[in-house]
């Protein structure tokens, strides 16, 4: 874990619990992880559902020209494990993902894709997450997918 995310989960506990300020958190995230790479952005939260935005550019898309489907499955399990650590004491458990698999409905080549997460089962050492990608300027849903995560407990806690 990068040392500036885990001195503010030591002082805090958890990321913020207002969602502008969770939103603000998660994004901060961006320059030093893949989401600054493909430019993916949190931009609603709540406590059963996230929603997450992506352009479509070359960086996402496969030689054909279409957004790559191991991308769909990376917004997918992007939305459900942030979403996982939405009010939840990271210094005693953080949410790994453990399964995902999606179905792919329609291809797209430009635009927004939107990642929707809906928690589906809450446990206390899983979460799954159903989470459609769509392209938001039509709404189409492009692939559906499923998110597992387990908390894994933090050593010493």
């Amino acid at each position: 874990m990068r040392p500036e995310v885990m001195e503010y989960i030591q002082a805090n506990g958890t990321l913020p619990a207002s969602p502008k300020e969770w939103l603000e958190a998660m994004n901060a995230a961006r320059p030093f992880t893949v989401q600054g790479v493909l430019d993916i952005r949190f931009t609603e939260v709540g406590d059963d559902f996230v929603v997450l935005e992506m352009p479509i550019t070359d960086a996402s898309r496969q030689p054909l020209g279409l957004l790559h489907g191991g991308v769909s499955l990376l917004l997918a399990e992007t939305a459900a494990s942030g979403h996982a650590t939405w009010k939840v004491d990271l210094r005693e458990r953080i949410p790994v993902g453990v399964e995902v698999s999606g179905s792919h409905l329609r291809p797209a080549a430009e635009g927004t894709v939107q990642a929707i997460g809906r928690v589906v089962q809450r446990g206390r050492n899983f979460i799954v997450h159903e989470v459609e990608i769509r392209l938001k300027e039509s709404g189409e849903l492009l692939s559906l997918c499923r998110v597992r995560n387990f908390y894994k407990p933090v050593r010493g806690s």
